[in-house]
């Protein structure tokens, strides 16, 4: 009997038992489900927090008094002692470094209110001062008007550059350059707005306004809070010699000791993602583990199904051979009737398991994606499961005696 005709006549039978056939699929969908939607959920975070976290410019690095990742309790504490890192610090920095192109001083002020002459914004924006190499170190790209020049940062001149967010709620139905932006009582003219970037990390990065740092330190000072100061190397090629260099140069200036640790944070999008990406794969290891234990008992379903399927169908299986069917035949066909119900319970565990996984990805603000790798191990895994535990009910369905067969009821 060929391959085909096995199969139709698996088929056939499963048809014939529709509700023992979906009991047994059951298992196998809540295994193969619960793996590929939390991979998909996993896969659709990572890649969110990946994009989230590539906001600085290519061959760039920052330098900041925290880490940008802290995980555990306490975390933060651990580095609060450490002395802040002044304006000053970062131009001493850009006199002693030799291996950079840009170094941006950024100094950041968060839950901001923002004004216009006819609205007003929520208190939770960003207002920050930056040099005029701000644009290369953070890849960012100006839409209408201009950046600041040097003679802004000179003159403290009182110029605002802001994002999209800022100009949907100001300036609805005006051209904003030009107009004037009143933060904490103090008034800016704008000469620039920034190109829309969205959302990373479930949060906007268009709802901040830039000011000349000269003109940012005037009005809240400079001594209160630590700056960051993000450098880009020449190129690719000398990325880890400028780090080297940028990185002697500071614990120079911030009079590190030798043999201690540095009283300061290097991070880049590369170390950024390497680290999300070193915590989301015990994420996965978990969820692959108990989705190993659903798909055991699912199995274990499976073989039990077909055991009382042979007993059922002992008759049968005497008039087959009967008729001519041999044990090879009989063999296939149990295993074949142990595949497809594990394939079909595959299949649907992987269509809801990547609905499921989106959507819940979708509300926690991240892109859309399909594990690959995952859909194919499932789809192989629930072979295996199949194979496995359907090796036995179909050696004792292919050992049967014909005439025992034949006489039992």
């Amino acid at each position: 009997m060929s391959l085909l005709e096995l199969i139709k006549i698996a088929l056939s039978t499963l048809k014939a038992n529709k509700l023992r056939a979906a009991l047994t699929l059951s298992g196998i969908v809540i295994g193969v489900f619960s793996i590929i939607a939390i991979m998909t959920l996993l896969n659709a975070l990572q890649a969110g927090i990946e994009g989230g976290l590539s906001e600085l410019g290519s061959n760039t690095f920052q330098i900041q008094k925290f880490p940008s990742i802290q995980i555990g309790p306490g975390g933060r504490n651990k580095y609060r002692n450490r002395p802040d890192i002044t304006y000053e610090q970062g131009v001493r920095l850009m006199e002693k470094a030799t291996m950079y192109k840009y170094i941006s001083i950024e100094d950041y002020i968060n839950e901001k209110t923002f004004k216009s002459s006819k609205y007003s914004t929520n208190p939770n924006n960003t207002v920050g001062g930056v040099n005029a190499d701000y644009l290369e170190c953070n890849n960012r790209t100006i839409q209408f008007g201009r950046f600041f020049s040097n003679v802004d940062l000179i003159n403290n001149n009182r110029v605002a550059v802001i994002g999209m967010d800022v100009v949907d709620k100001l300036f609805p139905n005006e051209n904003p350059i030009g107009n004037k932006l009143t933060i904490d009582n103090n008034e800016f003219q704008i000469i620039g707005v920034f190109e829309k970037k969205g959302e990373g990390l479930g949060q906007s990065n268009d709802n901040f306004a830039l000011l000349p740092i000269t003109s940012m330190q005037q009005i809240y000072g400079k001594n209160n809070r630590s700056m960051n100061i993000a450098i880009q190397a020449p190129s690719k090629d000398t990325y880890n010699e400028t780090v080297e260099n940028v990185v002697s140069a500071m614990r120079s200036i911030r009079k590190d000791k030798p043999g201690e640790a540095d009283s300061f944070e290097i991070f880049s999008n590369e170390s950024l993602i390497t680290q999300v990406n070193g915590f989301t794969k015990y994420f996965k290891y978990g969820a692959g583990f108990i989705s190993f234990i659903a798909m055991l008992a699912a199995g274990v379903g499976i073989m039990n199904i077909m055991l009382v399927s042979v007993t059922e169908r002992t008759k049968e299986i005497g008039i087959r051979k009967a008729v001519g069917a041999n044990n090879r035949s009989i063999l296939i066909q149990f295993l074949i009737e142990a595949v497809i119900l594990c394939e079909l319970g595959g299949i649907i565990g992987i269509i809801l398991g990547l609905i499921t996984g989106n959507l819940l990805g979708l509300y926690l603000s991240s892109p859309v994606v399909i594990p690959y790798d995952w859909v194919v191990i499932g789809l192989v895994v629930c072979s295996v499961v199949g194979i496995v535990f359907g090796v036995y009910p179909a050696y004792k369905a292919a050992k049967l005696n014909t005439i025992d067969a034949l006489r039992y009821e």
